[in-house]
């Protein structure tokens, strides 16, 4: 994989080189009023009342629900932050026992996937699913799916950092066993657990419902 920018690779091997992005600059060419924002954990189970049904895609980034505690989505790296290491993210079919204390998504193309695609610290495809939906936001992959397509989750009041994502695309959802997972465009994100390598994109088409996720929630196809 490949950062969509063009900056001199950083050190610390290809991990590390993949996820560089000057995509900074990102926030004045959205023209956003700050670099980042806060946002509540909406509620991913199926919506009760038709005015539930009419809620937008950002409805998770304005929905309060007691006892949430809130996460900061900033628009910058984590790097540009101070940290090192993963947050606690997991790679493959690696169980993650713990919600990561921070997250990243950057945007990257790749040889396999010239759209733009996302990926997490560790170079792991990102995926949506079809059956899910985004307005409002929910996940429909739970039990053995949960298990084959991992959600991408946080701890309550972590961080998420962002490389040539716009943070308005990014929201978050409690799951129905009470993870907060993330959503990109309204759509809840996922790993694949038969991607165990940097850049594999198995996932990708898989029973014709998966694709690797872009920076706004779409599909993104070759």
């Amino acid at each position: 994989m490949t950062s969509l920018s063009t900056r001199p690779p950083l050190p610390g091997g290809a991990a590390r080189r993949a996820v560089v992005a000057s995509v900074l600059a990102l926030c004045g060419a959205a023209s956003l009023t700050a670099c980042g924002k806060t946002i509540s954990i909406g509620d991913s189970s199926p919506p009760a009342a038709s005015s539930a049904a009419a809620a937008s895609p950002s409805a998770t980034q304005s929905a309060s629900g007691a006892g949430n505690s809130a996460l900061q989505v900033v628009d910058s790296t984590a790097q540009d932050a101070g940290l090192s290491g993963n947050g606690g993210t997991v790679v493959g079919a690696a169980v993650q026992e713990a919600p990561p204390k921070w997250v990243q998504l950057s945007a990257v193309t790749s040889a396999d996937l010239s759209a733009a695609h996302l990926i997490n610290i560790n170079q792991a495809a990102l995926y949506r699913f079809d059956d899910d939906t985004a307005a409002p936001s929910q996940s429909n992959c739970t039990g053995a799916c949960a298990a084959k397509w991992p959600p991408v989750t946080i701890q309550e009041g972590g961080n998420v950092y962002l490389a040539g994502v716009n943070p308005k695309q990014v929201g978050a959802i409690r799951r129905p066993d009470g993870q907060v997972q993330i959503t990109v465009g309204g759509l809840p994100v996922y790993r694949f657990s038969g991607d165990s390598r940097p850049g594999d994109l198995n996932g990708q088409g898989v029973d014709g419902k998966w694709f690797a996720v872009g920076p706004t929630g779409e599909k993104a196809t070759q």
